[in-house]
Formats: structure tokens, sequence, C-alpha cells
């Protein structure tokens, strides 16, 4: 029998004898459902939903129901690939885990009513809220977290806030809903309030001093903390039925501690030990780095949050990734179809734009020729901007060439995380490695290697790179089932390196001194072009 035969019966074998683990996770633009096998954890199938938030009333939100419309698309479109792939279609797991943007606000009342329409990470709104509680807690208190988002709504007397009494994250929600658990993994819950690493839970003194300062019981209101590899409960009748309205999907499957996107991209790319960190880009962009001691300062520009295990991680979160340069690459991809190019009628054209737009970077120049590219769609709270007007600037002597446009978008995606990361750098935090995901990352060598550059430190890219966060919580949902029903057999550093990333093929980019040095310059005249953002923010 040939090699590709015995696979294809292999999977099929694991996925009807439920030795296999899905992950399912809300990302801004797209909900991705991932089998996996739980052994290998070579990817079976997927399947996803596209959306898009709404700005309703003058906050970002997505209405419930497209939530469950969208978890329904992406798991009828998982099913149907498996059967596609293998002939089979599943109706039960080895485990279940749920994943998805991190931060907002879902606020319930006692009947578990949802109080208001769910406000996303995006939302910057809270600056009040953020500040008074940076300064009462002594812990950067960003505007996307969930307790600012509580107490912003407090101090502007909202009707609904005297009614809340649960409070949890979107990835919450969902295993709520799934699960009748209101519990909550512990990098995810770390988005919520700050958490005593040492305990694995909410930092019970900084509650205390919340309580006192509002005169309420915060505790009471959030979700139980978990880490990686804990029992989160099981899918029950009514949670099958939820996600699989056609009846097939067998209720009692386990699932793990729900997580935020931050986490699953830190087991995505293995990067959960000490002196290691990752870089999330899609809608926002991110990085995420495990510390080994903790900071000196408190800095806006950096959230303390946690891995899935529970360890502390300073993590560098801005509000506009891809998404400005992604609508710069549709508009060529438009013109490529109307002129009639032949790549305009392949199924795959938006991945060759893609590519052919990438690769003509690489001919630009090192500081993108003068060029500059904001891609605030959003407010960035790290440069003090509290909405967003993407803006294309050159001075009359700049290189306008389409290679040197392209760099610098590609150079805009990295901006404003790198102003934070030179914060971290001041900090005296060292990096062994750096691992990188996300669609952008699929045209090798591109992406990676200007992130390299700007980051001026190794960048590596694995083949889950363009998978992200559903194949990450997958893995953490496969985790969940590697003991004998106490819980893991070994830490999660441990299982990644020797069961998951063992005979990865790992890609590294090692900096380019050109870049480095060209990076620089252009990061020094983005910075002092801010006013002109912060003037159009005004104006416009």
């Amino acid at each position: 029998m040939s090699t590709a035969a015995e696979g294809t019966r292999t999977a099929a074998d694991a996925i009807r004898a439920g030795r296999t683990a899905v992950g399912i996770e809300l990302g801004s633009t797209r909900i991705k459902a991932c089998l996996i096998d739980a052994e290998t954890h070579e990817v079976l199938a997927t399947g996803f939903h596209d959306w898009e938030n709404r700005f309703e009333d003058r906050l970002w939100t997505y209405p419930v129901d497209a939530i469950w419309a969208g978890l329904q698309g992406a798991y009828a479109g998982l099913v149907s690939d498996a059967y596609d792939r293998h002939g089979i279609r599943p109706d039960t797991f080895g485990a279940i885990g749920v994943s998805a943007m991190m931060h907002g606000y879902l606020a319930f009342d006692g009947a578990g009513d949802l109080l208001t329409p769910f406000r996303t990470w995006r939302n910057t709104n809270t600056g009040p809220a953020a500040a008074e509680l940076t300064e009462l807690l002594g812990v950067n208190i960003p505007l996307r977290w969930s307790v600012a988002h509580l107490r912003q709504a407090q101090l502007d007397h909202e009707p609904h806030a005297a009614d809340v009494r649960f409070l949890t994250t979107l990835a919450g929600y969902v295993h709520w809903q799934l699960t009748g658990r209101r519990v909550l993994g512990i990098g995810d819950a770390s988005g919520m309030f700050p958490i005593d690493s040492a305990a694995r839970d909410y930092d019970q003194g900084l509650i205390a001093r919340y309580d006192a300062h509002t005169a309420g019981d915060l505790r009471a209101l959030l979700p139980e903390v978990l880490v990686a590899g804990a029992d989160a409960g099981s899918l029950t009748a009514a949670g099958a039925a939820l996600l699989d309205p056609t009846g097939a999907l067998r209720p009692g499957i386990p699932l793990c501690p729900p997580e935020g996107d931050a986490g699953t991209g830190m087991v995505a790319t293995n990067a959960v030990a000490p002196r290691t960190g990752n870089v999330s880009a899609g809608t926002s962009i991110f990085a995420m780095v495990v510390l080994e001691r903790p900071l000196a300062e408190v800095h806006h520009e950096l959230d303390l949050v946690t891995t899935p295990a529970g360890d502390a991680v300073a993590m560098v979160h801005c509000n506009n990734g891809a998404s400005e340069l992604a609508a710069w690459v549709g508009m060529f991809a438009r013109f490529a179809e109307a002129s009639g190019s032949r790549e305009s009628g392949n199924a795959g054209s938006a991945d060759a734009v893609f590519e052919t737009l990438f690769r003509e970077a690489l001919e630009g120049e090192a500081d993108a020729g003068g060029l500059l590219a904001y891609n605030h769609l959003a407010g960035e709270p790290i440069v003090g901007l509290d909405e967003g007007r993407p803006l294309f600037v050159r001075t009359p002597d700049s290189r306008f060439t389409l290679a040197n446009v392209m760099r610098a978008q590609l150079y805009g995606v990295f901006a404003t995380l790198s102003l934070g990361m030179r914060v971290l750098q001041g900090e005296g935090v060292a990096l062994e490695r750096m691992f990188a995901h996300g669609g952008m990352f699929r045209t090798a060598g591109v992406a990676q290697r200007f992130l390299a550059g700007a980051l001026n430190a190794p960048v590596a890219v694995g083949d889950t790179a363009s998978e992200g966060g559903a194949w990450g919580i997958a893995v953490l949902a496969a985790y969940l089932g590697t003991g004998t029903g106490t819980g893991p057999d070994q830490d999660l550093t441990a299982y990644l390196d020797e069961r998951v990333f063992a005979d990865a093929d790992i890609r590294i980019a090692e900096p380019d001194p050109a870049d480095v040095a060209g990076y620089a310059t252009y990061l020094d005249r983005y910075h002092a072009g801010l006013a002109a953002e912060a003037a159009a923010v005004a104006a416009i």
C-alpha cells in the first residue's frame, strides 16, 4: 500500500476513534476550526467563516447572532473538509478547545442575559478608567482590558453597570455556553485583571484594593481561573446543538480551558519558556516575551499577562496590524483583474498578488525610500491616539516606486510594535528567539526578514505559521488528554518541546545589517511623523 494511502487510512482511523482534538478560534476577521491528530498534532481538516466587526454607537462590536452563525459555519466547514479529505464525517473528538480575541467586555445579569452589546478589544473609550486603575493598582491597565471597560461603565453611570453579575471574554462566553462552566484560561484571564503568577489566580491584593475603591465585589463577577491542562468541563447536549445544529455532534467531549489569541499564538510558536517570544500579526499585531524577572517600572506600552501555564509575560499590543496592508494589496489585485491579468482567474489569485507584491518589496530601499505608511484604522494607545486615520506620506524628494511603497507598507505593520519593543529592550529583557505567525508570513522570507530587521533579532517561522491560533488551541486541547485523568503528565514547555515541535520544520531569518539600519531610519521618521497622524485625526 502506498504511503499516501496509509496516511489517509491512519487519519480516518484517528477521526473515527476520536483520537483527535479540535481548536476553534474567533479572530477579528475569521473564525477558524482546526482538527488535528492528538498524537502527531498534524492538521487533518479545517473550516472557517469570515466576519467583520461593526462600529455602532461609536463602539466596535459583533452581534451575538454573528458569533453563533460564525461558529456553526466554521464547524460545518471542518466536518465537510474532513469528509472530502478522509471520507468520514466526525461526530466526536478527543477534546475541544475554544479561543478568541482577548480582552473586551461581555457583561451579564443574574439571569445570564447580555446587558449591552459585546465591546471588543478595539475600543478606546476607556481612557479615564484605565488611567485611574493604573494609578490605583500600580500596574499598567490597558484601555482594552475587561476591568477597564467595567470601571468606565461605572464612571459613565451607564444604566446596566449596577446589574452586572458576571463578566467574561469572548472565549469565556462561548465556552460557558458549550459547557455550562464559567471558567477562563489564565492567559485570557490576565487580560481581564492582573494575575499573581505564583498563585496562578487573580492578584487577591489588587482585588481587595479595587473593591475598597469601588465598594464592590469584583471577584464574584469574574470567571474561575484555570491553567493549561486543567479540567474545564465537557460539551453539554445544549452546547453540542449550538455548535452543530444538524444534531450529529455527540455531547460529553472534554474541553480545555478557553484561552485568548495571545496565549494560543505562544503555543503555536513554542514560545512559552523564559527568554522566548512571539509576534502574532493579523487585524492587530502583538509581541509576547516570557519574562525571567519582574519589570522595574510600569510602562503604558507594556501589558503584564501570562502564558497558558501562568508564567509572566510582557506584551506589546497594537490595535492595528495588517488590515491596511491587505487593503492596498486588494487594490492592486483589483487592478490586475481589471487589466486582464492571467492571475485574476486563478483560484489562488489573492495569494498570488500578495506574493508578487511582497517579492517586489525586497527590491525596495532599506529605508523604504523616504516613504511612510501609517496603518491606523483604529485608535492606537501606544502612540496616544484615540482614533485612527490611515495615512501614506512622502516628501517631494522621496523615491516613489512600487518596491518602496510595498516595503513602507510592510514596515508600517511593524512600526508601532517596534516603539513598544524599544521600551522592553530598555528594561534589559533579553531574547534567545522570536517566533512569528499569521497569514502575512505565508510568503516565505519577506515579512519574516523585515521583522528580523525591525527587532534586530532572529525571527523563526514554522509550518504552523499560517494555521496560527486555531492550531494552538487544538494543541492545548490535545494536551488536556495526555495524562491519566488527573491532568497532563508533563509541563507545557516540555510537552511542546518533546511531543509537538521536536521534528518541526523551523526557518530562521537573521537580521540583515542593512535592513536594521534602514528600518531604524524609517522608524525615526515614522515617530516624528506621528504629529501628522494626530493632526489627521483632529481634522478629518
